[in-house]
């Protein structure tokens, strides 16, 4: 027998039982999107929603840390932008897309209110 006569046994060339294939491989491809969409999209779309709510909710004396490891504390914001103080006499403006986390908010006192 040669490779043509092998290939010809192998596709069941009796007509019977061969239709399922096509079924089954959709539901394994419907499977792959379900598991792609809790393992990768999912996560991620939480951490982008807690991390637009973390900028949202970000106020003047809060500590943060940029996404370039810069530690320091906000003094002004804007819409866009943040003004960090970073030692007694260095400010520095920064986007609000760069502060990659909040490390301790800012007391209000009593006398601000």
């Amino acid at each position: 027998m040669n490779h043509v006569q092998l290939l010809a046994a192998d596709t069941g060339g009796g007509g019977g039982g061969g239709g399922g294939g096509g079924y089954l491989s959709f539901v394994y491809i419907a499977i792959m999107f379900v598991a792609l969409y809790f393992l990768l999209l999912r996560p991620q779309q939480k951490r982008q929603k807690r991390t637009n709510t973390m900028q949202s909710s970000m106020k003047k004396g809060d500590k943060v840390i940029t996404i370039g490891g810069l530690h320091g504390t906000i003094m002004e914001l804007d819409n866009e932008t943040v003004v960090i103080r970073v030692n007694d006499a260095t400010k520095m403006t920064f986007n609000r897309s760069a502060i990659s986390s909040v490390v301790s908010s800012a007391v209000v006192d009593d006398k601000e209110k």
